[in-house]
């Protein structure tokens, strides 16, 4: 039986939970094609400003499913297939113009560590687990997947987590920059929750702009002259002008979006 991909709104708010309960929320490619879906047709919702990523029950993702691989991928063709697969919903999830969250407890390993990365903040409740193990099973990480975590953690610690196949604890992936926060177990939904609220409360055009402005800078080329005028789009907008006078009026802001 497939595991699912499931998803629910709560006002600005979206929650996907990656759940496979039997086999600790492995990722199947079923799971894998539905979140692209899921994550394209959150990305093209206005009233959005914030996803928060869970596991279903006591783990984040145990990695893919590994009693499908050995169909999955029976040849290069279809491994090719099965991976470029992963590659789109990983892909999905990082240029999602929305704010993404990842609420991390128990095992966060293989695609569950690729998912992790590909979000823009990652809570860690501190009895998690975070690896990639697969020098234990014969193959290496998908290339086009690596990617993520190599930008995130840099090719130091890509390689241990990558060459030794240990799992980290919560704190020391905290330590090599895998994680934003460590929390208790008991507070991790609560801190999530209060975190995607805080960037609920900001301008969402800022938000995107942020993302946007943050991978097109990493990408070492300089801005172009349009580029330059295009970051001053906000000029006219009218959550600006309510910022602005919230300031000025000692309130809160309350911004619509526009």
């Amino acid at each position: 039986m497939s595991g699912e991909i499931l998803c629910r709104r709560e006002a600005e708010l979206a929650f996907v939970t990656l759940s496979n309960p039997g086999k600790r929320n492995a990722i199947d490619a079923a799971m894998w094609r539905r979140l692209r879906e899921v994550m394209v047709e959150l990305g093209a919702d206005e009233v959005l400003r914030c996803v928060i990523f869970t596991g279903q029950g006591a783990a984040f993702a145990a990695g893919g499913d590994l009693e499908e691989f050995r169909a999955a991928r029976a040849t290069v063709e279809a491994a090719l297939v099965y991976h470029e697969a992963v590659g789109a919903a990983l892909a999905a999830i990082a240029e999602c113009p929305l704010p993404t969250v990842a609420a991390i407890t128990g095992p966060c390993v293989g695609g569950g560590l690729e998912i992790a990365c590909a979000c823009d903040l990652r809570l860690a409740a501190e009895g998690a687990r975070f690896g990639a193990p697969v020098m234990k099973l014969g193959f290496p990480m998908y290339p086009g997947e690596l990617q993520g975590l190599l930008e995130l953690v840099g090719p130091a610690v890509a390689k241990e987590i990558l060459l030794e196949g240990r799992l980290l604890t919560a704190t020391e992936a905290y330590e090599k920059g895998l994680v934003t926060r460590v929390v208790a177990d008991a507070d991790l939904l609560g801190d999530a929750l209060a975190t995607a609220q805080r960037i609920a409360a900001g301008a969402p055009a800022v938000a995107r702009a942020h993302k946007r402005w943050i991978a097109r800078l990493l990408t070492d080329v300089p801005l172009s002259a349009e580029e330059k005028r295009a970051a001053f789009a906000f000029l006219d907008s009218e959550d600006y002008r309510e910022g602005l006078a919230a300031f000025l009026e000692k309130r809160p802001p309350q911004f619509r979006g526009r």
